[in-house]
């Protein structure tokens, strides 16, 4: 699930007041609106790692690692009140997701929620610290939100992107945006995050157009947002099967696997003082819990191409592959990340790392993909 700021606590006025003296003095927007698509930005480590070209196989991960605040409590999730971390506890946080990722040594991670130059998360480029603490030697991000300042709780500047990792050059990347939520007032959807795909095309010896689509679903929406970005996602997917190209996709979809037990989750995530499921009371659910409406968001991926974890799989033991919770103290209670390629996945190489319970609230996913001759 995506953290963010659902409900502004500054009133309507004052944000517009606000507005009004930054127009005059600035000449840049407080936030930043996107193309449809556009080229991201490539990173490259301090020293290079070769990497032989013998590989037959490779070993695929996906993140969201929460911006490097671990399972602290947040004001955006968990019922948390704390809403700036210090250097110290990102810096921590971030070790520990390195250390991880070492020992399970994937040659392509895709990661979510990763910080750029946020108040939050002490100003730290995470991007580039992930890539100067492990063994990987680009990376590629595009923005999920770029803001210079949200006049609500202190939160400030607010920087936050998805990142793909590779042991080899990526030769070029794209941000693709995936449309807003139009559930919102035009005043909090300026200031709200921009969802978007982020695709890399990674140069293995040996291996032709390889793509990694690298994806960051909304959490909170209440319209149809989830549905139009899975329909974009599919249409990219469907144009680089198309031209010939091979793919693994993945990331945070932000929706459960079709066939999950549970679809309503209001009254496990509900904070104190918060009443849901109450005949009369508006909302009725919970924004983010409540999954029925998108249960068969994911129908055409499983039908098309070849997940991960496969639904049977899946629904043989659904408690093997939960990947998320919003609360601090307690396990995974749902599964919202995944993966899935239009090639072929090593069998049984899955792994839900359900044991990394204090990196992030997201279980990492790997798979190991068989490359393309």
């Amino acid at each position: 699930m995506n953290h963010l700021l659902q409900h502004f606590r500054f009133s309507a006025p004052a944000i517009v007041l606000f507005l009004l003296v930054f127009m005059v003095f600035s000449c840049e927007p407080l936030s930043t609106g996107f193309d449809d698509t556009e080229t991201a930005q490539l990173y490259q480590a301090k020293t290079i790692v070769q990497v032989p070209d013998t590989f037959t196989r490779i070993r695929v991960m996906t993140w969201n690692i929460r911006f490097g605040a671990g399972r602290l409590p947040w004001f955006g999730d968990a019922c948390g009140e704390r809403v700036i971390f210090t250097e110290e506890e990102i810096l921590g946080n971030l070790q520990a997701i390195a250390d991880k990722i070492n020992l399970e040594k994937p040659d392509v991670l895709l990661l979510q929620e990763v910080d750029l130059d946020s108040k939050r998360s002490a100003y730290i480029n995470q991007v580039q610290w992930v890539l100067d603490h492990t063994y990987f030697n680009y990376a590629a991000s595009g923005f999920q939100w770029k803001t210079q300042f949200i006049p609500s709780d202190g939160l400030g500047r607010l920087e936050e992107t998805n990142a793909t990792y590779s042991r080899w050059p990526i030769s070029s990347s794209q941000r693709i945006e995936l449309g807003l939520r139009q559930d919102q007032d035009a005043l909090t959807r300026y200031f709200y995050e921009r969802c978007c795909l982020l695709t890399a095309k990674i140069d293995i010896p040996h291996t032709e157009n390889f793509f990694v689509v690298n994806l960051h679903a909304s959490a909170f929406a209440t319209d149809d947002t989830r549905q139009r970005q899975m329909i974009r996602l599919q249409g990219e997917l469907k144009r680089i099967n198309d031209l010939g190209g091979w793919f693994v996709a993945g990331g945070d979809f932000n929706t459960i696997p079709p066939g999950s037990d549970t679809v309503d989750y209001c009254m496990v995530d509900e904070c104190p003082g918060q009443h849901f499921h109450v005949a009369g009371v508006e909302p009725f659910h919970m924004e983010g819990s409540y999954y029925d409406p998108s249960i068969h968001l994911l129908d055409t991926l499983y039908s098309l191409y070849q997940p991960a974890v496969s639904l049977e799989d899946f629904h043989n033991n659904q408690y093997k592959y939960f990947t998320h919770t919003t609360r601090p103290t307690h396990f995974w209670d749902r599964t919202l990340d995944y993966l899935f390629t239009n090639f072929h996945w090593l069998d049984h190489s899955a792994v839900t790392h359900q044991e990394a319970t204090r990196e992030s609230d997201h279980a990492p996913v790997s798979c190991y993909f068989i490359l393309p001759r």
